[in-house]
């Protein structure tokens, strides 16, 4: 306890997130444009896509899983980073699968960071929400929207995305779409569909993923020449991480 004559300011409290965390990388500079960043990995998704690189973050909010840091825990950190990190972003899982999402974004921004948002759209009122408070955002595209289901497992997830895509699309943030290729399950037929409905809804950005097996090498199988050339006529800016 502080003396009533003491100069000394108490200790911050964290604002109020009650979010499930995953998982922190203090430091990135890949998945912020133009900015030295930190995620923080959100737990939970709607969606069960069987490429996810995530798939420990899987688990429902409700359900506490043990080994991810605390709200306030981050928090803490994030204060010891002002002046040292540009931004933070949200990822997961599905970071809008968290109805609290909004509170951790307002407290970051008060510290002052950007704020970044990977997400694949399966939520589109909370992304309406968040949009004016974010500064960037990488959207996952599954598949052509009408094959959503045969990626997510979910009946009318594509229409979901498709709302996110426009929601986005319309909102003036800087953004890009991505698309992670396994052509097991989304074919060269698939992907060009997907690349024509964005371009067809403004998209100008996209950028295409190559698949990772468990060990963390290239999936087999890969788009040809072709197709990629395809692909990228439809956009301005267009490009392939592997």
């Amino acid at each position: 306890m502080l003396n009533a004559g003491s100069s000394r300011s108490p200790p911050r409290v964290a604002p109020l997130a009650d979010v499930s965390i995953g998982g922190l990388t203090p430091l990135t500079t890949i998945d912020f444009p133009e900015r030295l960043a930190a995620v923080v990995y959100l737990r939970g998704c709607p969606w069960r896509c069987g490429y996810c690189h995530n798939p420990s973050l899987l688990a429902p909010v409700s359900r506490r899983v043990a080994g991810g840091p605390a709200w306030h825990d981050v928090y803490a950190f994030l204060e010891r980073r002002r002046g040292l990190l540009d931004g933070v972003v949200f990822s997961g899982g599905e970071p809008t699968s968290q109805r609290e999402l909004l509170s951790a974004v307002l407290a970051v921004r008060a510290l002052g960071f950007d704020i970044g948002l990977h997400t694949a759209g399966p939520y589109p009122n909370r992304l309406r929400r968040l949009l004016p408070l974010v500064d960037w955002v990488g959207m996952d595209i599954k598949a052509p929207f009408e094959r959503y289901a045969h990626i997510t497992g979910v009946r009318r997830s594509g229409d979901k995305a498709r709302e996110s895509a426009r929601l986005l699309l319309a909102s003036g943030v800087p953004h890009e779409f991505r698309t992670t290729v396994d052509i097991a399950v989304l074919p060269a037929a698939d992907v060009l569909r997907a690349a024509q409905q964005l371009a067809d809804l403004g998209a100008r950005r996209y950028v295409l993923q190559r698949s990772r097996a468990d060990d963390g090498t290239p999936a087999s199988g890969w788009l040809d020449d072709i197709t990629l050339a395809r692909v990228g006529s439809y956009f301005d800016d267009f490009a392939v991480r592997s």
